[in-house]
């Protein structure tokens, strides 16, 4: 589902074509929509999303659409300043406060007087400056490193996080007060893979800008690549998609690319896929499903091959009807060079050797047999079950090594009585 452009305000369409946003994802357009309602009033504002969904510009909207917009603006990417200098950053330091402070220096804090700071990654910022950021959004009072002298200042915090910070105040690593803090409003940025034909007009705008930005013949998707693109999970989302539009642009420059390109272009370990889910009533309503397409996909593509190598052989006039329909466990067909073996799945289907090699496949993925009549629920409750057995009980360790929350895990072992 897409909004009509028709049906988008002004002001968003401004936002959108200042910051270079593509897309008509009502998920997007309500969150460019929400920051831009919550820029006039002076609030601290939590923006939360996938690594590479794109939050970086929604602060620039923000500070951009505020009164505050002919001050300062700062970034920060509180995960690349290393923890014994990240307070002299951000709140300055006097001279002689620490070795190699030559000079008094100030901070962002100090700096940015009057405008907004974006705090990028702030739930890598550690404890104790955790502490000193409380301050600042409580009183606009800090104190520079070495120093006993208070100063004020007026700024505005935006943050943004790709961690679930429910997650780490529970875990201890970080304050729970400077959540609440934090997050008085919260955006939410969906994923790419919730946006829909989004991929498809981002996929067009990055091809174009590459083809000009190296002096190439502009590529063409056909439309296999626009439906593998479509279903594709894009665990990097936005930032992926470039990068792989942009390797495309240069090797296949002027082609019609297909959907084999693209898979050739894709992590070998990630090229499986997903429904993309465009439309939901509510966060609760999409989790258990994207969940379990994360969990499942490699299984189900395999189950889809193995299907289709089953229509192959049913297809084929050469081979003897009786072999087709043979009820029993064990068959062999014979030709004029091999003798070929035939196992029976459940409920009497014949497998081929293709087929066979497939099951195993998926039985080295997960760990155990799978039929190709299993239900869903069945074979995500023995994955679970073994990853468990593999791992001595230990749910966190599970929880990484089947790539879900340990949230859900808890609510999957429930849900299957594995206690």
């Amino acid at each position: 589902m897409q909004i009509n452009p028709a049906d988008i305000s002004p002001e968003v369409h401004q936002a959108k074509m200042r910051f270079g946003i593509i897309g008509n994802a009502p998920a997007l357009i309500a969150a460019v929509t929400r920051a831009i309602q919550v820029a006039p009033i002076d609030l601290s504002v939590l923006i939360a999303g996938e690594s590479g969904s794109g939050k970086e510009f929604f602060p620039k909207i923000i500070h951009s659409f505020s009164s505050r917009k002919h001050n300062k603006y700062i970034a920060v990417n509180c995960g690349a300043i290393p923890e014994g200098t990240i307070d002299s950053e951000l709140f300055g330091h006097e001279k002689g406060a620490f070795t190699g402070a030559v000079s008094s220096r100030k901070g962002y804090f100090e700096e940015a007087d009057g405008g907004t700071i974006f705090l990028d990654e702030v739930a890598e910022l550690p404890l104790t400056t955790q502490a000193r950021l409380l301050r600042v959004l409580e009183s606009g009072e800090f104190l520079k490193v070495g120093s006993s002298t208070v100063q004020k200042t007026n700024i505005r915090i935006v943050a943004a996080t790709n961690v679930d910070m429910i997650k780490a105040v529970e875990d201890g690593r970080f304050r729970e007060d400077l959540y609440y803090r934090l997050s008085t409003v919260l955006i939410s940025i969906p994923p790419l893979r919730e946006r829909g034909n989004d991929i498809a007009l981002l996929s067009r705008k990055f091809a174009s800008d590459f083809a000009e930005k190296y002096r190439m013949p502009e590529i063409q998707f056909e439309d296999s690549a626009r439906q593998l693109m479509m279903q594709y999970r894009w665990p990097g989302n936005v930032r992926q998609l470039k990068n792989v539009v942009e390797q495309i642009a240069l090797f296949e420059a002027g082609s019609q690319v297909t959907a084999d390109s693209i898979e050739s272009y894709l992590p070998q370990a990630s090229t499986v896929y997903s429904p993309t889910i465009t439309n939901h009533s509510s966060s609760s309503s999409h989790s258990y499903e994207n969940e379990r397409e994360i969990l499942f996909n490699m299984i189900f593509r395999l189950q889809r091959e193995i299907e289709t190598l089953k229509n192959l052989v049913a297809g084929n006039k050469s081979m003897p009807t009786a072999l087709l329909d043979a009820p029993h466990n064990k068959s062999t067909y014979s030709d004029s060079s091999s003798i070929v073996n035939y196992s029976n799945i459940k409920g009497g289907d014949i497998v081929t050797p293709e087929e066979d090699d497939l099951l195993h496949e998926v039985k080295d993925v997960i760990g155990h047999e799978v039929t190709s009549s299993m239900t869903l629920e069945e074979t995500e409750r023995e994955t679970i079950r073994r990853s468990l057995e593999r791992n001595g009980g230990r749910r966190k360790a599970t929880a990484q090594e089947l790539n879900i929350s340990e949230r859900t895990l808890y609510r999957k072992i429930k849900e299957y009585g594995l206690e």
